[in-house]
């Protein structure tokens, strides 16, 4: 039985020719996806559309109308060569004009400034003296001093410091202490004996300028120590030592006898010119 041609499909007869079908509406708008390796997304143009079978990665899609990003690193190092040779140039040519003398006056913005917040000196006392300093020796002795802990090695725990000092020591007589008696004259006034108290030995006096630290040994904890708290009087047992070694070198030294042979030559001088013929001193037996 023959079928209706209204009915008829296209599959069942070959006389009817076959319709082209168009793309689906809900699907043309969207490329298909496929599971396939992705090819490469254009890196340039602002136009670029995805293609049927592309694989699309969003984070490979171009923005339209991104900007181009351009590496400044070259720009900026020649920028900063030609800054420091330009303040160079600047500065050679200060120094150029400051030493030929067209800048005289120019000082060194950076020099080093002292301040003294010293208050004035109080004079505390008036002594009259009546001392003539006959001798005087200068000395100069190394004080090697050191300070360790028994059973501690001496990287942790040593304090040893070489100082060089330099001191001088005055020889005295002092006129005050002549008795009554101690002048006996002639009674021409041709010749009059003196007898004058030994000579005496000031204090040792330490020549800051000439003494100094030669080498000085810490340990690591007292370094340490030194860190958290200071000593200013670190130095003054040094000192002392310094002065007790000076001194000591000075009683050995013979300074006493020569300040008497000072004493009497110039006793002797003086009473000469005065008109006497003989003048005879005297010190104690020493």
């Amino acid at each position: 039985m023959a079928r209706n041609d209204d009915t008829a499909t296209p599959e069942d007869s070959d006389d009817v020719p076959t319709q082209r079908r168009g793309p689906d509406p809900n699907t043309a708008e969207y490329p298909e996806i496929t599971s396939g390796p992705a090819d490469p997304a254009p890196t340039s143009g602002t136009g670029w559309s995805p293609k049927i079978g592309d694989r699309i990665d969003p984070r490979e899609r171009p923005e339209r109308d991104a900007p181009v990003i351009v590496k400044a690193g070259g720009g900026a190092m020649r920028g900063l060569f030609w800054l420091v040779a330009t303040i160079g140039l600047i500065v050679a040519l200060v120094l150029g004009a400051k030493t030929i003398g067209l800048f005289p006056d120019l000082k060194n913005p950076f020099a080093k400034e002292q301040t003294d917040r010293s208050g004035p000196a109080l004079l505390k006392s008036v002594q009259d003296l009546s001392q003539y300093v006959a001798a005087e020796g200068n000395f100069e002795v190394i004080v090697d001093v050191q300070k360790d802990r028994k059973y501690i090695p001496d990287f942790l725990v040593n304090e040893r410091i070489l100082f060089v000092a330099a001191g001088s020591v005055e020889v005295y007589v002092d006129f005050a202490g002549i008795g009554q008696g101690a002048v006996k004259e002639s009674d021409d006034r041709r010749t009059v004996e003196i007898t004058l108290p030994a000579p005496q030995l000031r204090p040792v006096r330490i020549n800051n300028d000439r003494s100094y630290v030669y080498q000085e040994d810490r340990g690591l904890f007292n370094r340490l120590a030194d860190a958290f708290k200071s000593d200013p009087n670190r130095l003054q047992e040094v000192y002392k030592l310094a002065e007790e070694k000076i001194g000591t070198a000075a009683k050995e030294a013979g300074l006493s006898k020569r300040a008497e042979e000072n004493t009497r030559k110039m006793l002797q001088q003086f009473l000469g010119a005065l008109g006497y013929t003989s003048v005879t001193v005297n010190f104690p037996a020493s």
